[in-house]
């Protein structure tokens, strides 16, 4: 049955999913979310004032990083030999935030959504931490899977 809960065992045992009978196929995800704060702060972004140093970079390399350790961080994920990482970052003057998206990709037998979600969320922590000094009221948000390609299950796109 398709929504049958996969890393539970007939006795509600949590469980890594045997994904050794499935075959190799490109796969990839993209996800995308938001730090949002005062207008103050962006612009001290925007300007490269952030005394930690820059944050836009930084918070890029976080991003990589953490994609790379997702079944470190996260229970019962697979390790995933990833050929590709991409972080975007953007500041988005209008609604005082910063906008992150991660893009992954692997050929294997399982996919690529939590590599891209955690590299979402390590950069907007990562912006977070250094802005942190100037701004407290700064809110993480909107982090969502946008895109999933490949596997048994089909594509994904989220509807507008």
């Amino acid at each position: 049955m398709a929504d049958e809960l996969t890393h539970i065992d007939a006795a509600g045992r949590a469980q890594m999913v045997d994904v050794g009978g499935k075959p190799d196929s490109e796969r990839t995800a993209s996800a995308r979310g938001a730090v949002y704060m005062k207008p103050e702060t962006l612009a001290l972004i925007r300007d490269g004032a952030i005394k930690k140093g820059d944050v836009l970079t930084v918070a890029r390399i976080a991003g990589i990083m953490a994609a790379k350790r997702t079944a470190e961080i996260i229970p019962l994920c697979h390790p995933i030999p990833l050929t590709h990482i991409a972080v975007e970052i953007a500041l988005d003057e209008d609604a005082d935030a910063v906008r992150i998206s991660a893009t992954t990709r692997t050929t294997g037998k399982t996919g690529v959504e939590m590599e891209a979600l955690t590299a979402v969320s390590a950069a907007a922590l990562t912006v977070y931490d250094m802005a942190k000094a100037v701004d407290r009221s700064m809110r993480i948000g909107d982090i969502e899977l946008v895109e999933k390609r490949g596997g048994v299950h089909g594509d994904y796109r989220k509807e507008s």
